[in-house]
This record gives structure tokens, C-alpha cells and sequence, in this order.
């Protein structure tokens, strides 16, 4: 269970302040819980499909690439143990702008995991004949299927508002369950059901390069790994947040990603011939519509199926539960910026952010309606939550520059590398996810500047004393890192004109990431700003002592 210190000390602030009340084991487990949701279900047979058994490869690119990722934000969490940390690091870095659009990237990829996780639990329930009725044949919600989702979601927000120390008892509980029943079943599906031919039988990778790296992005595997940063977000309720936040964050990724790689080996090699005999893209098999059951169910283990299709409730509950709070938690770090309306910072007696809290319950039921299926919706938060990944790099760069005697509880070893790199490395995640996809994350991105940039005019308007700053100086390579990634993935081979072929699109995106790092360190807020801003979050939001 999560340590819970039952006279855990108040944060002070003008709204309140969130209560310091989680440890490492609740930090840790916030993010794998977060990790290991519906990914796990469907990850496996989506991923095989669009790359056939190289798809194993796709798991390790796109585990190096979170653990790149993760990396930094470790460094980062330690340094600054705030509330809501992704979406404040480039406030912190490049001011007014950047952060206002990090932010908002933060709480979309935020507020958009919790109905996925909802679908996934309303699909799998369709095993049972009283759920039927909730989906269409093409696995949409039909009319009482959304009030369920809408039930579901009333349920996330509900636990929330018994605080964070409710949160992590009930989220830990959980999470010991989620861990157990994958490994559960890939021990007891590979022993006696395990097939090396499956893996060359059709071939390895049938789809070649391009099946490999568009399954990364558009099958559910970044979705999968996605989470770890939830630690982060609760890093302003964290006892004790410089030693925790770097060992939670790490341990959390490599949990998960053994796991998975495990899970997609595992699901190969037990598949019958005849599944995929037609070839991997035409993979069938009875049951696929709950591709684990099934499996479990073709192999004779009808027990073991049963377990699954009751995890499938608990590992998506698990994982919306989560991230319930988390979209709380970013809503509260752009208020506290002065992005947001400061109704979003205040808190109840339990220290909740509650309207984040009813926020996110609206949201999630607005999502229902654009994205009414599992599959429609993975694409785009997958592109959502990586965009907001790669501002922590770049704010990495800055500050290893401006920073340099600032304390760090944990050091990137060659950091000045691996951040350029990891920065190169999420874009190209972003570029994999295709233009379909990024289009329509564009028309999210100006809704955002809309809603935010709104609220920014308002508050200048009325003189408001926490009005934001923008400091276009300083974030004048944002507007050029967003049409050019979106021109870029327009004109490249993974659903656009194709005009930039396979491999040169790497260099491309290589050499556009490169020169945007290099280009945002050289136009950031300077050291004195960047201070001064640090300490007027950190400072009022310290624990009490």
C-alpha cells in the first residue's frame, strides 16, 4: 500500500495549498499505474498487425525513446518538485507563451486518457451479454453505452474528491492487481502454448521499416508506455520529492516496459498458424475483439479468460482514476501561472482542486462524442502527450546552460546529449503518428491558444495581478516548431503527399529538431527570470515545517 504519513504537514498557500501526503511507493505506483492500462490489452495484437513479429522491435525503439524521455524528467522533478511540473518547466525556460502552449498540451493529453479508459472498459465488458447493447458493430458507444461512459467517468471524479491520500490507497491496491495479472498470464499462456515458428513463419517483418516505426506511434505502443510522468504531476503532494520523484519516474518505465515486451513476445509466439495464415495484417481469431481473452480462450484456458476480462475492468479503471487526477493537477499548474482563471488553484478541506476536478468530468464526456471507440482516440493522445514530452528537453538545455550550480537530487549522465537527442527522438514519434492524426491535433492546438490566449487578454484587460507574461522573445521558435512539424508529416510518407521519402523524412525531422533545440536555447528568458519566476512557485509552494 501507499505510505501515507498521517501527520503529514499542509503546503501554504493563498488557495490553500495541496497536501504533501504521498511517498515514493504512492508516487511510483501513480505512474505504473498509469503505464499499465488498457495499452496492455490491446497493444499486443495491434502492434502485430501493422508490423507483423518485428513489432517486437517497435516495443524496444519505443522504450528507448520513453526511457530518453524519462530520463530528463527525472533531472527535472527533482529540481523543481512542483504541482503539474510538465506544464511549468517551459514557463520556467521560455516564459509567457512557451508555457502557456506546453500547458495547455499537458492538460489535453491529460484530460483525454481518462474516456479512453472508459471505452476500453465498456469493450471488454461486451463479453458479457448484458453489455452488449453498449457498443455498435464498429465498437462505437450506442446511446446507453454513453450513459455508462458517463457513469464511469462521474466515478473517476467521485474518488478524486476524497483526496489524494484516498487516491493513493485506492490507486495502489489497484496497481498491485494490474502487475500481477499480466504477469500472470504471460507465464501461464507461454508454458505449453508457445510457438518459435510464428515468428518467421509468415516473415519478420513483412511491412519492412515503415510498418515498424508507424507502429510505434499509431498502434498503441507509445500509448502504452505513456505515464510515467504522473509522478511528476503529483510531485507538489510528494513528502519528499527530491529523492523520490527520480527513483519513482525511472522505476515506473522500466517496469513497464519489460512487461510489454514480455506481453508482445508472449502473444506471438502463442497464436495459432491459421490466425495469421492469410497474413499478419488479416490476423483473426475468435475473440480478437478482446485480443487477450481470446487468446487465453483458444488455448484452452477459460479460467485464465475470465481473470482477464474482469482485469479489463480494473486496469483501465486503474489508469482513468489516475489521470482524473492528474488533468486536476496541470489545470491547477496553469492557474497557478496565471493561464488559467484562479478557480482552477483552489482547493477544498481535503486539499482537491475541485473545479479542475469537475472540469475534467465535462471534458472526458465531451470526448465521448468526437472519439466515441478505443482506436479512434489512441492516435491522437499518443501525438498530444509527446508533444508535451518535448518541452522538457528543451527547458533541460536551458537550464543545464543558466542553471548550473542549481541542486539536482539526480544528474543525466551526458546530458547535453541525450537531450538534443531525446528531443529529436519525440518528434520523430509525432511524425510517425501520420498526418491524419496531426491535423486535427492542430485544430485542438488553436483551440487551445483560443481558450488560453482568451483568458491571457482578459486578464491584461482587467489588470489583473497574476496577468502572464507571454515573452514572444523569448518563445519565437515555438510558432516555427508547430507548422513545421505539421508541414514536415504533410509532405512525408506516414499518411501525407509522400514527397519525402522513407529515411530521408528521419534526417529531415533530425536536422528541423536540431536546429529548433539549439535555436530555443539561444532566445530563452535568461537566468535572472528564470529564477525569479522558479522561486515564486517553489518558494509559495514548499511544504511547511
Amino acid at each position: 500500500m501507499a505510505q501515507v504519513d498521517q501527520a503529514a504537514p499542509v503546503a501554504t498557500s493563498d488557495t490553500g495549498g495541496l497536501r504533501r501526503d504521498v511517498g515514493l511507493i504512492g508516487l511510483m505506483w501513480a505512474s505504473v499505474g498509469s503505464i499499465i492500462g488498457s495499452g496492455w490489452l490491446y497493444g499486443a495484437h495491434d502492434a502485430v498487425i501493422q508490423a507483423g513479429p518485428s513489432a517486437i522491435i517497435s516495443w524496444v525503439i519505443g522504450s528507448v525513446a520513453i526511457v530518453l524521455l524519462a530520463l530528463v524528467h527525472a533531472e527535472l522533478g527533482g529540481m523543481f518538485p512542483v504541482a503539474g511540473g510538465t506544464a511549468r518547466y517551459p514557463h520556467y525556460a521560455f516564459g509567457g507563451l512557451a508555457g502557456m502552449s506546453f500547458g495547455w498540451f499537458s492538460w489535453l493529453q491529460a484530460a483525454t486518457v481518462a474516456p479512453i479508459e472508459v471505452e476500453a472498459m465498456i469493450g471488454y465488458a461486451g463479453h458479457w451479454s448484458w453489455a452488449q447493447h453498449f457498443q455498435n458493430a464498429d465498437k462505437t458507444l450506442t446511446p446507453s453505452g454513453l450513459v455508462v461512459a458517463v457513469l464511469l467517468m462521474a466515478v473517476f471524479v467521485g474518488v478524486n474528491f476524497f483526496g489524494v491520500r484516498a487516491l493513493a490507497h485506492t490507486n495502489s491496491a489497484a496497481t498491485w492487481w494490474k502487475i500481477a495479472v499480466p504477469l500472470g498470464a504471460i507465464f501461464v499462456v507461454a508454458v505449453g502454448n508457445f510457438h518459435p515458428a510464428n515468428f518467421h513463419s509468415e516473415g519478420f517483418a513483412p511491412f519492412g521499416a515503415k510498418g515498424v516505426l508507424a507502429a510505434i506511434s499509431t498502434s498503441g505502443i507509445i500509448f502504452a508506455l505513456l505515464g510515467f510522468e504522473q509522478a511528476i504531476q503529483l510531485a507538489g503532494e510528494s513528502r519528499n520529492p527530491k529523492r523520490d520523484l527520480p527513483r519513482a519516474t525511472l522505476g515506473s518505465v522500466a517496469i513497464g516496459a519489460v512487461i510489454y515486451m514480455l506481453l508482445q513476445v508472449v502473444f506471438i509466439g502463442a497464436l495459432p498458424h491459421s490466425s495469421f495464415a492469410h497474413g499478419w495484417a488479416h490476423l483473426a481469431f475468435k475473440g480478437d475483439s478482446g485480443p487477450w481473452a481470446g487468446i487465453a480462450t483458444l488455448v484452452g484456458l477459460g479460467w485464465l479468460a475470465g481473470v482477464l476480462y474482469l482485469d479489463a475492468i480494473v486496469s483501465p479503471g486503474g489508469t482513468g482514476l489516475i489521470y482524473t487526477t492528474a488533468t486536476s493537477r496541470v489545470s491547477y499548474g496553469l492557474a497557478k501561472n496565471g493561464y488559467a482563471p484562479k478557480v482552477f488553484a483552489r482547493t477544498d478541506a481535503r486539499g482537491v482542486p475541485w473545479f479542475g476536478l469537475i472540469m475534467s468530468f465535462v471534458t472526458g464526456v465531451i470526448c465521448f462524442l468526437p472519439f466515441p471507440s478505443w482506436h479512434k482516440l489512441v492516435g491522437f493522445i499518443t501525438s498530444a502527450s509527446v508533444l508535451m514530452y518535448a518541452g522538457a528537453p528543451l527547458a533541460y538545455g536551458v537550464f543545464a546552460d543558466k542553471l548550473p550550480h542549481r541542486e539536482r537530487p539526480y544528474r543525466l549522465p551526458f546530458g547535453k546529449v541525450l537531450s538534443p537527442l531525446s528531443f529529436v527522438v519525440a518528434n520523430l514519434i509525432i511524425y510517425w503518428a501520420g498526418w491524419d492524426t496531426l491535423w486535427r491535433l492542430g485544430l485542438a492546438i488553436v483551440l487551445g491558444y483560443v481558450l488560453l490566449g482568451g483568458y491571457a487578454l482578459y486578464a491584461h484587460k482587467k489588470n489583473l495581478p497574476d496577468a502572464p507574461r507571454m515573452d514572444f522573445r523569448a518563445a519565437q521558435w515555438l510558432p516555427a516548431y508547430l507548422v513545421g512539424i505539421g508541414l514536415i508529416s504533410w509532405q512525408g510518407g506516414f499518411g501525407g503527399q509522400g514527397h519525402i521519402g522513407l529515411w530521408w523524412d528521419i534526417l529531415v525531422i533530425t536536422a528541423f529538431s536540431v536546429g529548433i533545440y539549439y535555436w530555443a536555447k539561444a532566445t530563452a528568458s535568461t537566468s535572472e527570470r528564470i529564477e525569479r519566476d522558479i522561486e515564486e512557485v517553489v518558494v509559495t509552494e514548499a511544504p511547511a515545517h
